[in-house]
């Protein structure tokens, strides 16, 4: 008789770890880009720019998809202001390495800020795998700093936003 309660209690457990454990959450970049795939902070179409392309799955398991490192981290630093709660739990985070556009996972990566290499939206964040290959990239593109993931702050990102716009309205 014990042994049939300590199985329930076991089965029991198990059942409520599965259903309260919400979806899978993937430890791997999404592969594919839907062509219809929008940056969620400025509208653009990710997919037109695969050596740029971001992503980051939140807690819940979902995806959102960022057309350079700088939206993708104006989204990490002020979710609600691009229509995900104030809450969402950034998860994992996926960036591509600029040279041998490998995901790496960006909370590891060291990134080149400042440099004579423009992404989709002007100034960006370049992204590499280690120090060693940043501070060479820093050297031949004239870059200002090498960052780590955890040095970036919104007053970075949003230097850089700002002087993409500035330049857009100088421009009409």
């Amino acid at each position: 008789m014990k042994g049939v309660r300590l199985l329930h209690y076991y089965g029991m457990l198990l059942f409520f770890a599965v259903v309260f454990s919400g979806p899978p959450v993937s430890a791997e970049p999404l592969s594919k880009i839907d062509s219809g795939e929008r940056c969620p902070v400025c509208g653009m179409f990710v997919a037109k720019y695969p050596n740029w392309v971001t992503q980051i799955r939140d807690q819940s398991g979902k995806m959102r998809l960022f057309d350079g490192v700088k939206d993708m981290m104006a989204f990490y630093f002020a979710p609600a202001s691009f229509g995900a709660d104030a809450k969402t739990n950034m998860g994992e985070i996926w960036v591509k390495e600029y040279y041998g556009l490998e995901w790496l996972d960006g909370r590891k990566a060291f990134y080149v800020v400042g440099s004579d290499v423009y992404g989709p939206m002007g100034e960006e964040f370049i992204p590499f795998l280690d120090r060693a290959a940043a501070e060479s990239f820093l050297k031949d593109h004239h870059g200002s700093q090498v960052v780590a993931f955890t040095e970036i702050t919104a007053e970075m990102v949003e230097s850089m936003r700002s002087q993409h716009k500035m330049k857009g309205q100088m421009m009409k």
